[in-house]
């Protein structure tokens, strides 16, 4: 197991980043009519999710780190809400999104079992 020296180092925010790449990538494909909106939504909860990964792991406190890592999985729920309706309105296909929802399941489960490691 390699060493943690910053918050780059963890799976989580690697795996955190790898979301919002692709979900760049996905809404690049939305009509330009959605640009400010179903575009920005799932461009800013996804970046949330490493982004408060990260600014948690910077805290002082556990507490504050699990109320971070709290937030980032809300914005896992956030964005897996975002894709489903892109989807159902057909901004995108469910093919477009199996990926992207298959990654958001493994992030959250290991938010959700950070979150259970540091709160014992």
């Amino acid at each position: 197991m390699s060493d943690i020296n910053d918050f780059k180092d963890l799976m989580i925010w690697q795996k955190g980043m790898d979301i919002a790449e692709r979900c760049y990538f996905l809404t690049k494909l939305f009509p330009k009519d959605e640009s400010y909106a179903m575009v920005q939504q799932i461009r800013r909860s996804a970046v949330s999710i490493p982004a408060n990964i990260a600014e948690g792991y910077g805290r002082r406190y556990k507490g504050e780190y699990v109320r971070f890592l709290n937030i980032a999985q809300g914005s896992v729920n956030e964005l897996e809400t975002h894709l489903i309706l892109s989807e159902r309105v057909g901004l995108c296909t469910e093919k477009d999104i199996e990926m992207i929802l298959n990654l958001l399941k493994e992030e959250s489960r290991m938010i959700i079992s950070l979150i259970k490691k540091l709160e014992n």
